[in-house]
């Protein structure tokens, strides 16, 4: 199994997991931060960044695996987490399962499906139809441009990501979790923050105002102060 890593700094553990198509860099300003107080290790998901390419599709559940995985490889015993969108649908499936993390903080989380509008379902029954007809075509004009861009594999674990609703495993964290959303966040909106928080017993919610989807790079300091604090809780 390799790993694309970084490792920077001395102290408690801390384990940053990037967004879906992103790569451990996108946390620099983090990496800079926290290595002053903590031992950081941000990785790369395979199929993303420096990671080998993905063989087969994966699940949410696969990537879970997978980072579990990668701490024992890493020597992570329940560290200190910071996930942003992609990376806390697996922060939240992880902790669904037990006590892997001691604390984590997800930026712009995704993990709850959408309700589908009568328009999107009209645009799946004209792809399905589509595809059965011209599979080429059908492949090159549906879908969004980030899913278009994909390669065979990754579309199919695209699918199985997005399609799959985390409200569930949500509810059964017992590890105290704080949730940041920009409140001009359109991919992972403050409704689903909402939603999350209202799931896992406990939780926190803070609002950055005038930040979007990357609310860690549109106010870096903002989301480290609150992150800090969160982490620091109990001491």
């Amino acid at each position: 199994m390799g790993l694309s890593y970084l490792q920077r700094g001395e102290g408690r553990d801390l384990l940053m997991l990037h967004g879906y198509l992103s790569s451990k860099e996108s946390f620099y300003p983090q990496i800079a931060y926290f290595s002053r107080f903590y031992r950081v290790t941000a990785i790369d998901f395979p199929g993303m960044g420096g990671a080998d390419a993905l063989t087969e599709p994966y699940s949410v559940s696969d990537y879970a695996d997978w980072t579990a995985r990668a701490l024992g490889l890493l020597h992570l015993e329940k560290p200190l987490v910071l996930a942003h969108s992609f990376g806390g649908r697996v922060t939240l499936k992880l902790l669904s399962r037990g006590d892997i993390f001691e604390r984590a903080a997800i930026v712009g989380c995704a993990g709850i499906v959408p309700k589908r509008t009568v328009r999107y379902r009209l645009r799946v029954k004209s792809y399905r139809l589509v595809k059965k007809i011209a599979p080429r075509f059908a492949e090159a004009h549906f879908g969004s441009e980030e899913y278009r861009a994909l390669s065979p594999v990754m579309r199919e674990s695209y699918k199985k990501i997005v399609n799959e609703d985390l409200r569930e495993d949500a509810a059964k964290i017992r590890r105290p979790v704080l949730f940041l959303c920009g409140d001009r966040d359109r991919e992972t909106p403050l409704s689903s923050a909402r939603i999350l928080n209202g799931a896992v017993r406990g939780s926190r919610l803070v609002i950055l105002k005038g930040c979007g989807h990357f609310a860690h790079l549109d106010d870096p300091l903002a989301v480290q102060l609150a992150v800090e604090e969160f982490y620091n809780a109990n001491e």
